[in-house]
């Protein structure tokens, strides 16, 4: 028997190498047509993505691999994931920049005129922004705009500056984009620069507002706009029909090309050392601070989710187990049991969406805020049942014996049976907590700078996935032991005051 249980494993473990040393097909893109058939990445919700699901599903079996980040998709080309990355032209310049094995095919795969997305019932805006940008195209300020980030002679030497005598008498213009398109937008310095960037800084000095960016993810720029999270938004975006159905598109303001980046295995280059590569994605432009302010948010939402969760998971637990032990309280417990259903039936990211898009959709609400009443309202549904389950394993004969010596229903929960159950249930508390601060991760879709994202604007700039992904990772598992040792030691204090 022992003999034929090592066969098996020894088959097994080969089967596994096998496995790990085999490659994906790969296919080499040099023109349109070698995009038939191909795995084609794109940026998720971009025309890239667009025009590339016309191959999808085609005889040939092409398939398009939808990505958050331009970044990730450069990066999936590079390790062989995909055949070739569709994107804007400018965005494709800056990501091969350093790319040595990576190129950009001369055949462009579509033209395409950016314009600004405005919701369809602000007329009045649209048309304030469309005057203020025919001025702008009249006077040379859009040239001189994108002449400062694109060409080799005026690169970095005409950039905008608000007029002297500009008065912001007329509030603030809400932006979403996603900074992570250069050169339309992207980070510098820990602010966000570009063409689209300086463009609507420059429309809103026309307008007399202040300008307010929101860093959100792309396919969210269309919703944040429809539903009034912001005024405007602005990210290389091109007006199609399908949008026209959601959103009211401006003038355009430059012409632009979908290009095709592949790989060539022809070429080859020397990669950066590993000291250069770190002091490139933490040290160089102070981009830590991305992390550490993505650290900061993160630690306020759990903290603060995870304490108002308790109260909600107490009070909820309480109604059940009533309920259960003596029937009362029945309207309160279908509600109960209604708030379980729903919050633990779906995932936490839609209910994180539903509440920034829909709940507070006309209330300006801080986007920190909201995070922590979404997180609070999903973490108080599983401690409500992991404190239930607590209380119920209590011995009956606890309650009997705290009701024979005078206390009434409340003050026999509350003095004897509760710190039994939290003392049983405390382990089960602490993987609640771990599970919270770990979901936090999801921030980005509401434009809110979490520890993930801090990670993800470094990638963004960088293209470089693996330090910036390492660093986020090694600072959630620190959190994460710290806390095992918090809860460790409480529970030792714990069982030291039974004896």
């Amino acid at each position: 028997m022992k003999k034929k249980l090592s066969l098996i494993l020894l088959a097994l473990t080969a089967a596994l190498m096998i496995g790990c040393g085999a490659k994906e097909e790969t296919k080499q893109v040099k023109t349109l047509d070698d995009l038939e058939g191909a795995k084609i990445g794109v940026q998720l919700g971009t025309i890239g993505d667009i025009y590339a699901s016309d191959y999808e599903g085609d005889e040939a079996g092409t398939v398009v691999e939808r990505y958050n980040k331009i970044a990730d998709a450069v990066q999936a080309l590079k390790q062989g994931k995909v055949d070739c990355v569709i994107v804007d032209e400018q965005p494709a310049i800056a990501s091969t920049a350093n790319e040595s094995t990576l190129v950009i095919l001369d055949e462009p795969f579509a033209l395409e005129e950016y314009a600004i997305c405005i919701a369809k019932d602000n007329d009045e805006l649209l048309t304030k922004v469309n005057e203020a940008l025919s001025e702008l195209q009249a006077d040379g300020t859009v040239d001189q705009i994108i002449n400062n980030y694109i060409g080799d002679d005026t690169k970095g030497t005409c950039p905008y500056v608000s007029p002297d005598d500009v008065s912001y008498d007329n509030g603030t213009l809400v932006v979403a984009t996603n900074v992570a398109f250069p050169p339309y937008e992207y980070y510098d310095k820990g602010e966000p620069v570009g063409i689209d960037m300086e463009l609507i800084t420059a429309i809103a000095d026309k307008l007399g507002m202040q300008v307010k960016v929101e860093d959100i993810e792309f396919d969210s720029i269309i919703n944040a706009v429809d539903s009034h999270k912001a005024d405007v938004g602005i990210a290389g975006m091109t007006k199609t029909e399908e949008r026209l159905k959601s959103i009211n598109f401006s003038e355009s303001y430059v012409t632009s090309k979908q290009v095709i980046i592949a790989r060539d295995p022809s070429l080859s280059g020397d990669g950066i050392g590993f000291v250069d590569n770190l002091k490139r994605n933490f040290v160089d432009d102070d981009r830590w601070t991305f992390i550490l302010k993505g650290l900061g948010n993160t630690l306020i939402i759990a903290l603060c989710a995870v304490l108002a969760g308790m109260i909600l998971g107490f009070l909820v637990a309480i109604v059940r187990v009533t309920y259960d032990k003596t029937g009362g309280w029945a309207f309160l417990n279908t509600i109960c049991k209604l708030y379980l259903a729903i919050i633990r039936g779906t995932p936490m990211m839609i209910q994180l969406l539903i509440i920034y898009y829909v709940v507070f959709k006309s209330v300006s609400v801080p986007k920190l805020l909201v995070a922590i009443i979404a997180f609070s309202i999903n973490s108080g549904a599983y401690v409500a049942e992991i404190m239930r389950g607590g209380i119920m394993s209590i011995d009956g004969g606890q309650m009997e014996a705290g009701r024979s010596l005078g206390l009434n229903y409340k003050q026999t929960m509350t003095s004897i049976i509760l710190p039994q159950a939290v003392k049983n249930v405390l382990p089960a508390l602490g993987n609640e907590f771990i599970s919270l601060i770990k979901e936090t991760s999801i921030c980005g879709y509401i434009g809110l700078m979490d520890l993930t994202r801090g990670g993800d604007i470094i990638r963004s700039i960088t293209y470089e996935p693996f330090l910036p992904l390492v660093a986020v990772a090694l600072i959630y598992l620190l959190l994460v032991q710290l806390l095992n040792l918090g809860v460790g030691k409480l529970e030792k204090n714990l069982r030291k005051s039974e004896k």
